[in-house]
C-alpha cells in the first residue's frame, strides 16, 4: 500500500517517510501541489495522501479541491494554522482529518492507519446490502449511493460512513460523539466540529441531488438522524 507524502519542508517529508515505512507502507513524495497532483494520476495505486496546506504555486486547499472532482482518496491535511476556522476550511474542501504542526509523528501515523482502515471498510465487498431510505438507495458492498431516479452521488468514504450510519438505524438520534467514534474508529476527542462539517457537506450533495431534499436531520442539543418515510 502506498502513502503520497506532500510538503515544501524536505525535512517534513522525510520524517514521514521514515515512520511510514517502518509500518510497512510504501512512500511517494511530492514537494508541491502541482506535483501531487501528477503523482496522483500516474499512481493510481495511491492510498492515501498527507498534505501540507501552506505551498508555493498551489496550496493544498487548491489541490484537495482539484482532486475530489473525479477521486475519492482519503487525505490528511497538515497545517501551522491552529484556527478552528482554517481547520473547517479544510474539512469543507475535502480533507477527511487535519493535524496541526508541530506534530507527533505517531499521532500521524495514528489517524493514517485509521483513515485507511475506514477506507478498506467502505470499499471491501461484502454480502450485498442495499438500504432504500427516502430518495435515496445506498449500497454498501460498492460504495454507491444513487437517488431513486438514477442519479449519482459521490461522497468521501467518511461522508458515505455517516450516510450509512444513520440510515442503517432510521430514527434514531446519534451524538456528535457516536457518528464520530463509529465512523472514524476513534475515540472522540473535540469532534462535534468535524463531525459538523462533515454532515454539512453531505447534506449539500444531497440535496444538490434531490431537488433540496433534507434527508438528514439535526435534532439540537441531541444530534443527527434520517427519518424512515
Amino acid at each position: 500500500m502506498k502513502i503520497l507524502v506532500v510538503d515544501d519542508d524536505k525535512d517534513i517529508v522525510e520524517l514521514l517517510s521514515i515512520y511510514i515505512k517502518n509500518e510497512g507502507y510504501e512512500v511517494e513524495k511530492a514537494y508541491n501541489g502541482k506535483e501531487a497532483i501528477s503523482k496522483l494520476n500516474t499512481n493510481p495505486d495511491i492510498a492515501l495522501m498527507i498534505l501540507d496546506i501552506m505551498m508555493p504555486n498551489m496550496d493544498g486547499m487548491e489541490v484537495v479541491r482539484e482532486i475530489r472532482r473525479d477521486s475519492q482518496i482519503p487525505v490528511l491535511m497538515l497545517s501551522a494554522k491552529t484556527d478552528d476556522l482554517d481547520k473547517i476550511q479544510g474539512l469543507v474542501q475535502g480533507a477527511d482529518d487535519y493535524v496541526t504542526k508541530p506534530f507527533n509523528p505517531l499521532e500521524v501515523m495514528a489517524r493514517v492507519k485509521s483513515l485507511l482502515r475506514r477506507s478498506e471498510q467502505t470499499v471491501q465487498k461484502t454480502e450485498p446490502d442495499k438500504i432504500e431510505i427516502g430518495p435515496l438507495i445506498i449500497k454498501k458492498d460498492s460504495h454507491e449511493v444513487k437517488t431513486i431516479d438514477g442519479k449519482d452521488i459521490k461522497l468521501t468514504a467518511l461522508e458515505f460512513g455517516i450516510l450509512h450510519l444513520l440510515a442503517s438505524h432510521p430514527n434514531r438520534v446519534f451524538s456528535a460523539d457516536e457518528v464520530f467514534e463509529r465512523v472514524w474508529q476513534q475515540e472522540s476527542v473535540v469532534s462535534a466540529k468535524t463531525v459538523m462539517v462533515h454532515v454539512s457537506h453531505l447534506r449539500d450533495k444531497i440535496e444538490e441531488a434531490t431537488n433540496g431534499e433534507q434527508v438528514i436531520q439535526t435534532v439540537w442539543g441531541v444530534g443527527y438522524k434520517i427519518e424512515s418515510r
